[in-house]
């Protein structure tokens, strides 16, 4: 048996999208800023689908440009945001950003700006009383993410964004993990840039997209031909953005009855694996990502049995799932999403997240439950055999 529970790393493309970008190559194929019929066919693509991608958040099709996923994203709106002032000013970030938000934020701290990183409670959630004492005069841009991927935990995103419009800052979310699998409407939402991701919502890899409210102005990455009204140079990968666009158009449909699913299997595996003892649960249980388990290993003395190591036992079993901490020169190191949390460096090691999807069913959340219970249990046995007197009693 092979279950795949690692959604939020990549989602497997939907046979529609596979479907259309097999269209797209083999008879538009053309350049879309060509002037002739082949060049006005791939066209045609783009367009189509900026306008599924722009309705699955309620936005305006010229207010979506496409890139090639969210981490460019991520970078167009914090430097595109940021390089229009000629000398440093004050950007917020949470301290539970992806890398794609927190590595240009310590680049840009390099180069004068000063960067406030918001703390977070024990859940993962940043407290908008912090944000609001975090407010500047010369804060020109506040980036929270929207989903946490390693923790799960949804922000107070509507809350957040009221501060910052209300203080004449510009507001970025990440969105890569919630568009597609809750509801997410840029109209409502005090929001002006969202990063999106085709690859997270089952198409694939190597597109995504980046929402700017209207008049808010950014500087390119790069310079080249002026693709994407000149914010995003190079021609469009036509067939990758063509499949982005089907796949968000089945999101949007689907969601209604996905979500719920999703949340049901999702709290159908933490309540099966409530009482057990070497897990420990990470994020928010009731502001969460609707497909998102995650946990760390409780700490024992002396004991090696990482989230790495539970990984590769769970992938010789035929399920796979992801360690929440990151691995450099083949070591294990704390995640600083778990250390911002305030979790011990040996917990941060030992985070992992069970991600489902579509095809994901109730007998495979209770097989991988059965099985992981299994390995941990097997994993304690060998701790306590080879520590002894961790175990004694007096």
């Amino acid at each position: 048996m092979q279950i795949y529970l690692d959604h939020s790393a990549t989602t497997p493309p939907c046979p529609a999208a596979i479907a259309r970008m097999q269209q797209v190559m083999t008879e538009q194929w053309g350049n879309p800023s060509s002037l002739h019929a082949w060049g006005e066919r791939s066209a045609m693509v783009v367009e189509q689908s900026r306008m599924q991608v722009a309705s699955l958040i309620n936005a305006s099709p010229d207010a979506i440009f496409f890139t090639s996923g969210g981490t460019e994203s991520d970078n167009l709106a914090i430097l595109g945001v940021t390089q229009h002032y000629a000398r440093p000013r004050h950007l917020i970030i949470s301290s539970v950003e992806h890398s794609a938000i927190s590595e240009p934020a310590r680049k840009l701290e390099t180069q004068g700006w000063q960067v406030t990183r918001l703390p977070v409670d024990a859940q993962g959630q940043v407290n908008p009383a912090d944000l609001q004492a975090a407010l500047q005069p010369d804060t020109v841009l506040v980036s929270i993410i929207y989903g946490q991927s390693e923790v799960g935990t949804l922000q107070p995103i509507e809350e957040l964004g009221q501060l910052v419009r209300s203080h004449g800052a510009l507001f970025h979310t990440d969105a890569v993990q919630v568009a597609g699998r809750l509801p997410l409407d840029v109209s409502a939402l005090p929001v002006d840039l969202v990063s999106l991701s085709s690859h997270k919502l089952y198409g694939p890899q190597g597109a995504g997209a980046l929402y700017v409210r209207s008049g808010v102005e950014l500087v390119p990455l790069f310079g080249g031909g002026g693709q994407e009204f000149r914010l995003r140079s190079g021609t469009q990968a036509v067939p990758s953005i063509a499949g982005f666009g089907t796949a968000a158009a089945l999101a949007a449909e689907q969601m209604p009855t996905e979500t719920p699913r999703l949340i049901h299997l999702r709290d159908r595996l933490f309540d099966q694996l409530a009482n057990e003892p070497m897990l420990l649960p990470t994020g928010d249980r009731q502001h969460r990502l609707p497909h998102h388990v995650s946990f760390c290993l409780r700490d024992l003395d002396e004991h090696q049995f990482n989230g790495r190591a539970l990984v590769r036992q769970m992938h010789l079993a035929g399920i796979g799932i992801s360690a929440g901490s990151a691995c450099h020169s083949g070591k294990s190191v704390p995640s600083p999403i778990l250390l911002a949390m305030g979790l011990s460096d040996r917990r941060a090691q030992s985070g992992i997240r069970l991600t489902l999807g579509h095809s994901t069913t109730a007998a495979d959340i209770d097989w991988t439950a059965m099985v992981l219970k299994q390995i941990l249990a097997r994993s304690r046995t060998t701790t306590e055999n080879a520590y002894p007197l961790l175990t004694s009693t007096r």
